[in-house]
């Protein structure tokens, strides 16, 4: 296999599937599932249902990207087995500055978009991503991106069913009606829902972050207007609300 992609088979136990699988850079473990096959029933074959709890749907579709971050001299070696493995194209590296450091972003992924991974690094050892590392002693994903249909609705819906999300600073809706010429009613919808905005041309973005949960994981909401990007505009003032909230260094874990 490229790369040397090594398969990985382990003991099935009675009434599970046997999910084909290869080992990822540091040890990790890609699983291979086909809706076409006997493989579509794995939600119902290895999982148990659990009982509903009578909350709204919050209007959340399907995935829209994965974010993993890892060590920086291993972000070569992963972009080489993502490319090589799925057959994904690279994106242009983004630097993102970070409060406590600069993190380099990349994206891979797929012609026609359905399949997106964002790999992000830093050589600081102060930035959330090499935070992440050491409360998880190595590389992993440490944040889903869902989609939805109406982000207005959906971070509604989601505060309703208590789900809190990343607070964001008053002044970056007041550089945002600076820098985009967005009316006052709209900015107000996307204040009231921690919502963050980017536009390129007549393309939108909108996206919004539940908080970090112990450990460094967390999940950002996005909308989709035809725009192909993912928000990099806004990764520093995610970041700093991020840093604000999140457990000072010196403090040990529990």
């Amino acid at each position: 296999m490229r790369l040397l992609d090594r398969p990985f088979r382990q003991a099935v136990g009675p009434g599970e599937l046997n999910i084909p699988a290869v080992r990822g850079v540091g040890g990790s473990l890609i699983y291979f599932i086909d809706g076409k096959s006997d493989l579509g029933e794995l939600w119902d074959v290895d999982f148990e249902p659990v009982a509903a709890t009578g909350s709204e749907g919050a209007g959340l579709t399907r995935f829209d990207h994965i974010s993993q971050s890892m060590h920086y001299e291993e972000m070569l070696t992963w972009l080489l087995f993502y490319t090589s493995l799925l057959g994904l194209r690279k994106t242009p590296v983004q630097d993102v500055i970070d409060p406590g450091g600069v993190m380099q972003s990349q994206a891979v992924e797929s012609e026609d978009a359905t399949v997106r991974l964002v790999l992000n690094s830093s050589q600081s050892r102060q930035t959330l991503a090499s935070r992440f590392l050491d409360d998880c002693f190595g590389s992993g994903v440490q944040q889903i991106a869902l989609a939805c249909d109406d982000i207005f609705a959906t971070a509604e819906r989601l505060r309703a069913n208590g789900v809190e999300l990343l607070p964001i600073p008053e002044n970056y809706y007041d550089d945002l009606e600076a820098r985009l010429g967005l009316d006052r009613a709209q900015l107000d919808r996307l204040r009231a829902g921690n919502i963050l905005y980017d536009r390129d041309g007549a393309a939108e973005f909108f996206h919004a972050y539940t908080r970090t949960l112990p450990g460094g994981f967390f999940f950002e909401i996005v909308e989709r207007r035809n725009y192909r990007g993912y928000g990099a505009v806004n990764a520093p003032i995610r970041l700093a609300a991020q840093a604000r909230l999140a457990r000072h260094p010196a403090i040990p874990r529990l």
